[in-house]
């Protein structure tokens, strides 16, 4: 989790290994290891990430299932893309569109 801090923006060795009483030599290295994929590291709890989607020739149509009051579901082959409760119409097709 402190080599994950140390990544942040704006964030310095010094400042994260001060603040959790560790060796600056020790934040360093972990650094290192995290930015040559060597440490694994924990996500954030509010942290939002975003995963690219690659679609090849429509050999699987998509398909939009409404499962009545519960959610949405977009299937495009195996992938199954589920939408909130009560999402508009205007939210479902900017997920397909993407």
């Amino acid at each position: 989790m402190i080599a994950r801090i140390s990544l942040m923006p704006g964030a310095t060795v010094n400042s994260v290994a001060q603040r959790h009483g560790v060796p600056t030599s020790h934040v360093s290295s972990w650094r290192t290891l995290a930015r040559k994929g060597l440490l694994g590291l924990p996500a954030l709890e509010d942290q939002v990430e975003f995963a690219t989607l690659m679609l090849g020739p429509d050999e699987y149509p998509p398909s939009v299932v409404s499962l009545g009051a519960k959610r949405v579901e977009i299937v495009i082959g195996a992938v199954v893309i589920s939408l909130e409760a009560g999402a508009s119409a205007d939210r479902i097709a900017s997920v397909a569109r993407a």
